[in-house]
């Protein structure tokens, strides 16, 4: 019970680092493509986490309106916020 505890904690934690890190990248570059955005992410993360991970607080962004794709280029993203 304590360690399942542990673990949510630990991955809530880590999805907060991603999105930081997603929108310290976004905001410094305003506009990126997508494979160089995951590279940026994962050279600037201090945990393990896969493409798919990465992709999913993507989406989280651009739900919350941070991030938009772009209308041009679908494997682009613009910063918002």
């Amino acid at each position: 019970l304590a360690r399942a505890k542990v673990i949510d904690a630990v991955a809530r934690d880590r999805q907060y680092a991603v999105d930081a890190a997603i929108v310290r990248v976004m905001k410094a570059r305003k506009t990126l493509p997508h494979q160089q955005l995951l590279a940026e992410i994962f050279s600037r993360l201090k945990h393990p986490a896969t493409a798919a991970d990465v992709k999913l607080r993507i989406e989280s962004l651009i739900e919350r309106e941070y991030l938009e794709r772009d209308a041009h280029q679908p494997d682009f993203y613009n910063y918002l916020a």
